[in-house]
Protein backbone atom coordinates (compact mmCIF):
# COMPACT_ATOMS: atom_id res chain seq x y z
CA UNK A 1 0.00 0.00 0.00
CA UNK A 2 1.30 3.44 -0.93
CA UNK A 3 1.08 6.48 1.29
CA UNK A 4 -0.96 9.45 0.16
CA UNK A 5 -4.53 10.69 -0.09
CA UNK A 6 -5.92 7.35 -1.28
CA UNK A 7 -4.44 5.47 1.66
CA UNK A 8 -5.55 8.18 4.11
CA UNK A 9 -9.10 8.02 2.77
CA UNK A 10 -9.06 4.22 2.94
CA UNK A 11 -8.18 4.37 6.65
CA UNK A 12 -10.42 7.26 7.70
CA UNK A 13 -13.51 6.03 5.83
CA UNK A 14 -13.80 2.29 5.14
CA UNK A 15 -11.47 1.05 7.89
CA UNK A 16 -12.67 3.54 10.51
CA UNK A 17 -16.28 2.71 9.71
CA UNK A 18 -15.57 -0.99 10.22
CA UNK A 19 -13.66 -0.40 13.45
CA UNK A 20 -16.37 1.75 14.99
CA UNK A 21 -19.29 -0.19 13.46
CA UNK A 22 -20.73 3.14 12.32
CA UNK A 23 -23.88 1.72 10.73
CA UNK A 24 -24.99 0.06 13.95
CA UNK A 25 -23.79 2.97 16.08
CA UNK A 26 -25.84 5.48 14.07
CA UNK A 27 -29.02 3.39 14.42
CA UNK A 28 -28.36 2.89 18.14
CA UNK A 29 -27.81 6.59 18.80
CA UNK A 30 -30.88 7.62 16.79
CA UNK A 31 -33.06 5.15 18.69
CA UNK A 32 -31.84 6.35 22.09
CA UNK A 33 -32.30 9.99 21.15
CA UNK A 34 -35.90 9.16 20.30
CA UNK A 35 -36.35 7.87 23.86
CA UNK A 36 -34.82 10.93 25.55
CA UNK A 37 -37.82 13.27 25.77
CA UNK A 38 -36.79 15.62 28.57
CA UNK A 39 -33.84 17.95 28.82
CA UNK A 40 -32.37 15.97 31.70
CA UNK A 41 -32.69 12.70 29.76
CA UNK A 42 -30.99 14.28 26.76
CA UNK A 43 -28.13 15.52 28.94
CA UNK A 44 -27.76 12.06 30.52
CA UNK A 45 -27.75 10.42 27.10
CA UNK A 46 -25.17 12.83 25.71
CA UNK A 47 -22.90 12.17 28.69
CA UNK A 48 -23.12 8.44 28.03
CA UNK A 49 -22.51 8.83 24.28
CA UNK A 50 -19.51 11.06 24.92
CA UNK A 51 -18.06 8.37 27.19
CA UNK A 52 -18.16 5.67 24.50
CA UNK A 53 -14.74 3.96 24.36
CA UNK A 54 -12.74 4.28 21.16
CA UNK A 55 -10.84 1.35 19.72
CA UNK A 56 -7.15 2.11 20.15
CA UNK A 57 -5.61 -1.33 19.77
CA UNK A 58 -3.53 -1.48 16.59
CA UNK A 59 -4.20 -5.21 16.10
CA UNK A 60 -7.98 -4.64 16.14
CA UNK A 61 -7.57 -1.93 13.51
CA UNK A 62 -5.43 -4.38 11.58
CA UNK A 63 -8.31 -6.87 11.60
CA UNK A 64 -10.69 -4.21 10.30
CA UNK A 65 -8.20 -3.29 7.59
CA UNK A 66 -7.97 -6.95 6.54
CA UNK A 67 -11.77 -7.25 6.42
CA UNK A 68 -12.12 -4.20 4.20
CA UNK A 69 -9.34 -5.44 1.92
CA UNK A 70 -10.95 -8.87 1.56
CA UNK A 71 -14.33 -7.26 0.86
CA UNK A 72 -12.87 -5.11 -1.90
CA UNK A 73 -10.40 -7.55 -3.45
CA UNK A 74 -12.04 -10.95 -2.88
CA UNK A 75 -15.73 -10.10 -2.50
CA UNK A 76 -15.91 -11.59 1.01
CA UNK A 77 -19.10 -10.61 2.82
CA UNK A 78 -19.31 -10.12 6.57
CA UNK A 79 -22.92 -10.77 7.73
CA UNK A 80 -22.10 -9.25 11.10
CA UNK A 81 -19.54 -6.85 12.46
CA UNK A 82 -17.78 -8.67 15.30
CA UNK A 83 -17.45 -5.34 17.12
CA UNK A 84 -21.13 -5.70 18.04
CA UNK A 85 -20.35 -8.81 20.08
CA UNK A 86 -17.81 -7.08 22.29
CA UNK A 87 -19.64 -6.57 25.56
CA UNK A 88 -16.36 -5.39 27.06
CA UNK A 89 -13.42 -3.75 25.27
CA UNK A 90 -11.30 -6.88 25.63
CA UNK A 91 -13.90 -9.38 24.42
CA UNK A 92 -13.50 -11.15 21.08
CA UNK A 93 -14.89 -14.03 19.09
CA UNK A 94 -13.02 -17.19 20.08
CA UNK A 95 -11.59 -19.37 17.35
CA UNK A 96 -11.19 -17.08 14.33
CA UNK A 97 -10.49 -13.46 13.54
CA UNK A 98 -12.51 -13.51 10.32
CA UNK A 99 -15.86 -15.22 9.78
CA UNK A 100 -17.78 -14.52 6.59
CA UNK A 101 -19.03 -15.80 3.27
CA UNK A 102 -17.49 -15.76 -0.19
CA UNK A 103 -18.31 -17.49 -3.44
CA UNK A 104 -16.91 -19.15 -6.52
CA UNK A 105 -18.50 -20.38 -9.74
CA UNK A 106 -20.52 -22.94 -7.74
CA UNK A 107 -21.94 -20.47 -5.24
CA UNK A 108 -21.38 -19.48 -1.63
CA UNK A 109 -18.62 -20.81 0.62
CA UNK A 110 -17.70 -20.30 4.24
CA UNK A 111 -14.72 -17.93 4.61
CA UNK A 112 -12.57 -18.11 7.74
CA UNK A 113 -9.32 -16.44 8.50
CA UNK A 114 -6.63 -15.13 10.79
CA UNK A 115 -4.99 -11.73 10.91
CA UNK A 116 -1.54 -11.06 12.37
CA UNK A 117 0.27 -7.74 12.72
CA UNK A 118 4.05 -7.60 13.08
CA UNK A 119 6.83 -5.01 12.99
CA UNK A 120 9.45 -7.66 13.73
CA UNK A 121 12.56 -7.61 11.55
CA UNK A 122 12.77 -11.40 11.23
CA UNK A 123 11.32 -13.13 8.15
CA UNK A 124 9.00 -14.81 8.87
CA UNK A 125 8.03 -13.04 12.09
CA UNK A 126 7.17 -14.97 15.26
CA UNK A 127 3.43 -14.45 14.73
CA UNK A 128 3.62 -17.08 11.97
CA UNK A 129 5.00 -19.78 14.31
CA UNK A 130 3.91 -21.79 17.35
CA UNK A 131 0.54 -22.70 18.85
CA UNK A 132 -0.80 -19.16 18.52
CA UNK A 133 0.84 -18.58 15.14
CA UNK A 134 -1.07 -18.10 11.93
CA UNK A 135 -0.11 -21.44 10.41
CA UNK A 136 -1.35 -23.51 13.34
CA UNK A 137 -4.53 -21.47 13.66
CA UNK A 138 -5.40 -21.87 9.97
CA UNK A 139 -4.70 -25.59 10.26
CA UNK A 140 -7.14 -25.79 13.19
CA UNK A 141 -9.82 -23.90 11.27
CA UNK A 142 -9.56 -26.55 8.56
CA UNK A 143 -9.58 -29.62 10.81
CA UNK A 144 -11.17 -28.87 14.19
CA UNK A 145 -14.85 -29.82 13.86
CA UNK A 146 -15.63 -28.51 17.35
CA UNK A 147 -14.27 -25.11 16.37
CA UNK A 148 -16.13 -25.23 13.06
CA UNK A 149 -19.36 -25.99 14.92
CA UNK A 150 -18.79 -23.02 17.25
CA UNK A 151 -18.20 -20.63 14.34
CA UNK A 152 -21.22 -21.83 12.36
CA UNK A 153 -23.39 -21.57 15.46
CA UNK A 154 -22.12 -18.00 15.92
CA UNK A 155 -22.76 -17.12 12.27
CA UNK A 156 -26.22 -18.71 11.95
CA UNK A 157 -28.31 -16.17 13.96
CA UNK A 158 -26.46 -13.34 12.20
CA UNK A 159 -27.62 -14.68 8.83
CA UNK A 160 -31.07 -15.99 9.79
CA UNK A 161 -33.82 -13.80 8.38
CA UNK A 162 -31.37 -11.60 6.46
CA UNK A 163 -30.35 -11.47 2.79
CA UNK A 164 -27.32 -13.58 3.79
CA UNK A 165 -29.42 -16.62 4.80
CA UNK A 166 -29.53 -18.27 1.33
CA UNK A 167 -25.74 -17.97 1.03
CA UNK A 168 -25.28 -19.38 4.53
CA UNK A 169 -27.49 -22.37 3.67
CA UNK A 170 -25.69 -22.98 0.38
CA UNK A 171 -22.28 -22.74 2.05
CA UNK A 172 -23.28 -25.26 4.73
CA UNK A 173 -24.65 -27.71 2.14
CA UNK A 174 -21.37 -27.52 0.21
CA UNK A 175 -19.47 -28.00 3.46
CA UNK A 176 -21.42 -31.13 4.34
CA UNK A 177 -21.25 -32.54 0.78
CA UNK A 178 -17.46 -32.23 0.92
CA UNK A 179 -16.99 -34.00 4.25
CA UNK A 180 -16.52 -30.64 6.02
CA UNK A 181 -13.70 -29.53 3.71
CA UNK A 182 -15.29 -26.87 1.46
CA UNK A 183 -13.91 -23.79 3.23
CA UNK A 184 -11.90 -20.81 2.01
CA UNK A 185 -9.16 -19.84 4.46
CA UNK A 186 -7.42 -16.47 4.51
CA UNK A 187 -4.24 -15.64 6.37
CA UNK A 188 -3.53 -11.92 6.37
CA UNK A 189 -0.16 -10.70 7.64
CA UNK A 190 0.01 -6.94 8.18
CA UNK A 191 3.53 -5.55 8.06
CA UNK A 192 5.29 -2.19 8.25
CA UNK A 193 8.59 -3.65 7.05
CA UNK A 194 10.13 -4.16 3.62
CA UNK A 195 8.37 -6.91 1.64
CA UNK A 196 10.09 -10.28 1.86
CA UNK A 197 8.78 -13.53 0.30
CA UNK A 198 10.15 -15.47 3.27
CA UNK A 199 7.32 -14.07 5.42
CA UNK A 200 4.85 -16.41 3.72
CA UNK A 201 6.67 -18.90 1.49
CA UNK A 202 7.63 -21.58 4.03
CA UNK A 203 4.32 -21.29 5.89
CA UNK A 204 2.42 -21.52 2.60
CA UNK A 205 4.31 -24.67 1.61
CA UNK A 206 3.62 -26.17 5.03
CA UNK A 207 -0.11 -25.53 4.75
CA UNK A 208 -0.23 -26.79 1.16
CA UNK A 209 1.12 -30.13 2.34
CA UNK A 210 -1.44 -30.44 5.14
CA UNK A 211 -4.70 -29.03 3.80
CA UNK A 212 -7.02 -31.29 1.81
CA UNK A 213 -9.06 -30.36 -1.23
CA UNK A 214 -11.52 -28.73 -1.63
CA UNK A 215 -10.23 -26.53 1.21
CA UNK A 216 -8.63 -23.44 -0.32
CA UNK A 217 -6.16 -21.15 1.42
CA UNK A 218 -4.70 -17.80 0.47
CA UNK A 219 -1.93 -16.10 2.43
CA UNK A 220 -1.44 -12.38 1.85
CA UNK A 221 0.94 -9.81 3.25
CA UNK A 222 -0.34 -6.24 3.38
CA UNK A 223 2.57 -3.82 3.69
CA UNK A 224 1.69 -0.47 5.20
CA UNK A 225 3.32 2.86 4.39
CA UNK A 226 3.09 3.75 8.10
CA UNK A 227 3.96 2.05 11.35
CA UNK A 228 1.44 -0.40 12.78
CA UNK A 229 1.46 1.43 16.12
CA UNK A 230 0.35 4.60 14.33
CA UNK A 231 -2.87 3.04 12.99
CA UNK A 232 -5.08 4.32 15.87
CA UNK A 233 -3.90 7.84 15.04
CA UNK A 234 -4.11 7.43 11.28
CA UNK A 235 -7.74 6.26 11.23
CA UNK A 236 -8.63 9.53 12.99
CA UNK A 237 -6.92 11.51 10.25
CA UNK A 238 -3.69 12.12 12.16
CA UNK A 239 -0.12 11.71 10.96
CA UNK A 240 2.08 8.73 11.74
Amino acid sequence: MNDGDTFDQFLTTEVASRVHDEESSTDFEAHLRGLASTGFQQESLQAMLDAAPEEERDWAIGEALAEVHLSQEHDVKWPWNSERDKRTPMASLPGADLVGLTEDKDGALLALGEVKCSSEADNPPQVMHGRSGMTNQLDKLADDLSLLHTLLRWLFPRCKGTPHEPDFDHAVKRLLDSGNKAIVLFGILIRDTEPNPKDLSSRGSNLADRLEMPTACRLKALHLPCSIISLPTRIKGGES
